[in-house]
């Protein structure tokens, strides 16, 4: 069975950077699609980010605006969401999640199979 697991979540003060890791196992990273989400409290999930099995494909949500970078490392069978300039409204849990490949762009409104037990980030002074 797939599993994932989120790391590097924490507090953070505006403007800050952080980088969250997704490490995967059970079966080969290559089979998947691997997402980005998150949520604030008293708000729905919502997607960041997605990259292609094979890696050479992102997609983002409009309100990136170019702080969020998705990336992946087949030898670590991981896939990080690095972020700059973060902001109070950054704060959510993030999750990562897979679905199998699409052979195509991935797409956030996909419906996930598998997901990770999520990582806090708090953006605040």
């Amino acid at each position: 069975q797939l599993q994932l697991v989120e790391s590097g979540g924490g507090l953070v003060q505006p403007g800050g950077s952080l980088r969250l890791s997704c490490v995967v196992s059970g079966s080969p990273l290559h089979y998947y699609d691997i997402g980005w989400f998150r949520q604030a409290p008293g708000k729905e999930r919502e997607g960041v980010a997605c990259v292609s099995s094979g890696g050479g494909m992102e997609n983002y949500a409009h309100f990136v605006k170019g702080r969020f970078t998705i990336s992946r490392d087949s030898a670590k069978s991981s896939v990080y969401l690095s972020v700059i300039n973060m902001e109070p409204e950054d704060t959510a849990v993030y999750y990562c999640a897979a679905i199998q490949r699409l052979y195509k762009i991935c797409e956030l409104e996909s419906e996930y199979t598998y997901w990770g037990q999520g990582t806090q980030v708090t953006v605040s002074s």
